[in-house]
């Protein structure tokens, strides 16, 4: 895989999370900001896999933002980590009826995560495009299909690379703006993990 130096770099940082929120887990398995920040780490380590082994992490990382959710059902961050690893699901899914079922629960996830912290950007903005993937989802499967059964001639090649190149930009730009924000949550949770105790207060 050749990545550019910056993808490296988060590749190496999203590692790094990952392997200290681990080591972490084995002395404090209840902690829900280290289970959310695992989970966040693994979310976008995905993005740098193919196939099964991308499946294998988005899995993962479901599994251990469930358990921080488990210790603390209101942590809107855990929720809407959790509808993003769902909505990455989904887009992953061949199956239209599978696709479905993991669009609704990110949109349940982003609906919680919005009721409980009210007027957070990020969340409703979250709701607003969960509403629009099930149609980009089926779209993109459209135009797998048809660019699949059709034969290529010159002309309709040109038509169908303009359009497939429309929608494939879109789902580009829907998982990288879900992957940034993921990323900026688990960056602030390790660097808040990460802040020297504060000084004790004078005597």
């Amino acid at each position: 895989m050749d990545l550019q130096a910056s993808e490296f770099d988060r590749l190496l940082f999203f590692e790094h999370a990952r392997k200290t929120s681990e080591a972490h887990y084995a002395s404090n398995p209840l902690d829900a900001d280290n289970l959310t920040r695992w989970g966040g780490a693994l979310l976008e380590l995905s993005q740098f896999q193919n196939g099964p082994e991308c499946i294998k992490m988005l899995t993962e990382a479901i599994s251990r933002l469930e358990e921080a959710l488990e210790v603390n059902p209101r942590k809107h961050d855990t929720l809407w980590c959790l509808g993003n690893a769902h909505t990455s699901n989904a887009f992953l899914a061949v199956d239209q009826e599978m696709a479905k079922s993991y669009f609704t629960k990110a949109v349940e996830c982003f609906q919680k995560a919005a009721e409980e912290d009210p007027g957070n950007e990020l969340y409703l903005k979250s709701l607003e495009v969960a509403a629009k993937a099930p149609d980009l989802h089926l779209e993109i499967q459209r135009q797998a299909i048809s660019q699949q059964a059709a034969p290529a001639t010159p002309s309709t090649s040109n038509t169908n690379v303009s359009k497939n190149k429309k929608s494939s930009d879109l789902k580009y730009d829907i998982c990288g703006w879900i992957i940034l924000a993921v990323g900026i949550v688990v960056w602030v949770g390790m660097a808040k993990s990460h802040l020297p105790p504060p000084p004790a207060p004078p005597r």
